[in-house]
């Protein structure tokens, strides 16, 4: 992307500024639909701007088009047994079990029965966290590999998916690594009160993994079996420049935290903006998502889908957390577990230096770098997460045996040893 091209962005994110400081209902309405390339950048999880995609197709025939794919797309759909938890604050935390099925293991195909090498697996649980502005359902693939062969909890972060609002942002606090730590155990206490543990966190949600590990140890110590992290980052996060030239990273980081703190102060009004740009959105969120040519549209739809549902005051009150973010030293609780490190190679979001960075601290780590893949990994190639993931339960004692995993999505590229 050219240098000129981000600097525009940057125009754009100062003239939301403006019309903020101006207060006029007319000029945000003018101001929101240009903004809305800031917000869609934010939303798809990179604190970046990128130059407005040409659009060659008919409006028309775009807008059909994506409620074919929302209408056809089967992602997203697996629900398990709900429940609930309460944070420290006293915010909702809505999650989902998939208990073992002990009926239908004996009808499963051999090749999945032949991925856990036996009917009963061991009475482990595998506790997903998701990533910014994404819900439980980014595990798609993964929760339909896994459904009724290992126990697995999907939980929402807070003011993300179906968990409630955050009590202490509607009071006017910020969003913390720490607290999402802190939410984390009130899931486990709520939905996996015993038994061994085994911790996966997609980008934000391997954050809040570490924040976990550093404010209970003795957690981890006496319950994790394994962990998984999926392109995610122990700190230094405001070193990324996203895909973007030096002058456009620069021009983006003066004015974003204003744009944010600004915007979020008048979600109405721009949420109204982000839906009348949400044709923009779709190029920016794939840019940023995705790093393969051919990704299925109807996955592509599905992570714009869950993006699109994060409203803009919850994007802007987690942005600061990220900044903050530094959980290197929490690592060295994990070391002696069984750990996979994966990554996208083309992660502009989460760039596979940082969980290589997180691999060199944990020397018996699994690293695995998946080229042709961005930050959205488990959606883009979920035949390789998932096959790493039940290496990985292999490796806690869970299962005995483990195997490819295929026909959960495209096999375009595989996962090179890091």
């Amino acid at each position: 992307m050219s240098e000129s091209s981000a600097e525009v962005v940057a125009d754009v994110a100062s003239a939301a500024v403006a019309a903020s400081a101006a207060g006029a209902a007319g000029g945000w309405r003018r101001a929101t639909g240009l903004a809305g390339v800031a917000i869609g950048v934010v939303a798809a999880g990179a604190a970046a701007g990128v130059a407005l995609e040409r659009m060659t197709v008919g409006r028309g025939m775009r807008q059909k088009a994506r409620l074919a794919l929302d209408s056809a797309g089967p992602y997203g759909s697996l629900r398990g047994m709900p429940g609930k938890a309460f944070a420290d604050d006293g915010t909702e935390l809505y999650y989902e079990v998939d208990d073992v099925d002990t009926e239908a293991a004996p009808a499963m195909g051999p090749r999945r029965r032949r991925l856990f090498g036996r009917k009963a697996p061991a009475p482990v649980t595998v506790v997903f966290s998701h990533g910014y502005c994404l819900s439980q359902d980014s595990w798609h693939f993964q929760r339909a590999a896994l459904r009724g062969v290992v126990r697995t909890v999907h939980w929402d972060q807070r003011s993300h998916g179906r968990s409630g609002r955050g009590v202490a942002q509607a009071r006017g606090e910020s969003v913390t690594i720490e607290q999402l730590g802190r939410d984390l155990k009130a899931v486990i206490d709520a939905a996996v009160p015993e038994g061994p543990i085994v911790l996966a966190g997609h980008s934000m949600g391997g954050m809040t993994v570490m924040a976990l590990a550093d404010q209970y140890p003795e957690l981890i110590r006496e319950r994790v079996v394994g962990v998984a992290f999926v392109g995610t980052s122990s700190g230094r996060l405001g070193e990324v420049n996203y895909g973007l030239p030096v002058a456009g990273v620069n021009a983006v980081r003066r004015v974003l935290p204003g744009v944010l703190k600004a915007l979020g102060q008048r979600a109405e009004l721009v949420e109204k903006g982000r839906r009348a740009t949400a044709e923009l959105f779709a190029g920016i969120i794939k840019r940023y998502s995705f790093a393969s040519r051919d990704v299925d549209p109807a996955v592509a739809r599905f992570a714009e889908r869950m993006i699109e549902s994060t409203p803009i005051d919850v994007v802007a009150e987690y942005y600061p957390a990220f900044n903050d973010h530094d959980k290197t030293e929490a690592l060295a609780y994990l070391a002696g577990l069984p750990v996979l490190v994966l990554a996208g190679v083309q992660d502009l979001v989460t760039p596979s230096e940082h969980s290589e960075a997180i691999a060199d601290l944990l020397p018996d780590a699994e690293l695995v770098l998946v080229p042709d893949a961005g930050h959205l990994v488990m959606l883009e190639h979920p035949e390789v997460v998932t096959d790493r993931l039940a290496d990985l339960l292999t490796r806690t004692g869970a299962v005995p045996a483990a195997a490819t995993v295929k026909g959960y999505g495209s096999t375009s590229s595989t996962a090179q040893p890091g």
